[in-house]
């Protein structure tokens, strides 16, 4: 069968007969108007315009698989629906009113729809390619497809920016707080987002503010990540021990498990060990790193605030108290390119939008652009259909319309499913 959002579609864009339309009680219909599609709740179409029988109508059009989906919904009981002048369904099953007790005219489209355009819809909704409509790729030109990524980068970010300023509304719409949780969560990458997020929530950027020496701001992160709980005989360590006993006791602080932190299939250079001494480093000379970020001009400047390198205590060491060969342990351009993918970016473009300074918005959308192209299988799926990224703009925008259109085969929103619908 089909979803309801296809009667959407040809109802919005009247692809079926609308010649000869009666109602399901023998009322002549003629569509002036379809109405303003509704994506929130209510009625499906809003200030519709239809002529029914004799009379013009201005109102609502309420969409349904069958007629008694109606009364499933309790639109009976709901005066919201009071104002609908007509229920169109793919198969009328049974006489509808509203909360006035009032007939609601029906069109049933069982026998006005284009089969040719059903069978194409079923080809794409039920289509077992991860990209539904990835052979018919080659009928929508570069130019219209590059126009709906632009669309696709910007509905990512605004995703982003309702996950953002929920998380604000949490920490009283501290930017620099917030940034903080952010920039934690994604310095552990997958495997460690949640001990490293944990990790600062259970740790006030404040006391850091007010503590900002590093041997302060390691002792702080590693204590409360756990890591300081063992009794080593490692001079550094013992230092980091003390100083932390005498920070947590003054602020009540509360570690988190030391087992929450994974170290197995990660490289060493991954190992949250190392992670957390690069964070210190990083806030030791930059508390209020947001704050920093926005006196920033360009994108040179705000990449090279995050290319930090542990302490020099990790230079011969991955975890405490194993000696290892000197090397240096920096902030990889992997971990740069996702910090400013999923961190600086959008906080650029949420406090943008915030302070309506469009230079922010800009810079947001220039490091995007100017950051290397992620390397994933969604983007390794695109580039098997002839879909090549340049930079971190077009490989979010592609991750977007995998997640958010292809995967829940919501074709009939994505422009390139309705332009393949829409030249049948």
């Amino acid at each position: 069968m089909f979803k309801e959002d296809f009667l959407h579609y040809i109802w919005k864009f009247k692809r079926f007969k609308t010649q000869h339309l009666v109602t399901t009680n023998g009322e002549t219909i003629q569509i002036v108007k379809v109405g303003v599609h509704n994506q929130d709740s209510g009625p499906d179409f809003f200030n519709a315009q239809l002529k029914i029988g004799n009379t013009t109508w201005a109102g609502n059009v309420e969409i349904h698989l069958k007629s008694s989906d109606w009364n499933t919904h309790q639109h009976q009981k709901d005066k919201a629906y009071d104002n609908v002048i007509l229920h169109v369904v793919y198969e009328d099953n049974a006489e509808v009113k509203n909360t006035n007790n009032n007939l609601i005219p029906t069109l049933e489209l069982k026998e006005n729809i284009d089969l040719d355009l059903l069978h194409h819809y079923h080809q794409l909704i039920y289509s077992k390619n991860k990209i539904p409509c990835g052979n018919q790729l080659n009928k929508i030109t570069t130019f219209e497809f590059n126009n709906w990524l632009e669309r696709l980068l910007l509905e990512r970010l605004e995703r982003k920016t309702i996950l953002i300023t929920n998380h604000l509304k949490q920490n009283k719409n501290n930017l620099d707080e917030t940034f903080y949780h952010f920039l934690f969560k994604y310095f552990g990458l997958n495997v460690n987002a949640i001990p490293f997020e944990q990790l600062a929530q259970n740790t006030p950027l404040k006391i850091i503010e007010k503590h900002p020496q590093q041997i302060s701001v390691e002792a702080l992160l590693y204590g409360q990540a756990g890591f300081l709980n063992d009794d080593l005989n490692d001079e550094y360590f013992q230092r980091l021990k003390k100083e932390y006993a005498f920070l947590q006791a003054k602020f009540q602080l509360q570690a988190i498990d030391k087992v929450t932190w994974k170290f197995s299939k990660l490289r060493p250079s991954n190992f949250p060990t190392i992670r957390i001494s690069q964070l210190a480093m990083l806030l030791k000379s930059h508390p209020r790193l947001f704050s920093k970020i926005l006196e920033l001009k360009d994108v040179k400047s705000i990449q090279q605030l995050f290319k930090t390198e542990a302490s020099a205590y990790w230079l011969t060491h991955y975890q405490f108290g194993v000696e290892t060969n000197s090397k240096p342990k920096k902030v990889g351009k992997t971990l740069l390119n996702n910090l400013i993918i999923n961190v600086v970016a959008p906080f650029l473009f949420v406090y943008g939008k915030q302070h309506q300074q469009e230079k922010y918005i800009h810079l947001a959308l220039q490091l995007l652009e100017q950051t290397p192209a992620e390397a994933n299988s969604i983007i390794t799926n695109w580039k098997a259909l002839g879909i090549k990224s340049n930079n971190a703009a077009k490989t979010q925008a592609l991750i977007e319309l995998k997640n958010n259109y292809c995967t829940p085969k919501k074709c009939l929103s994505c422009y390139v499913g309705n332009k393949l619908l829409n030249s049948i």
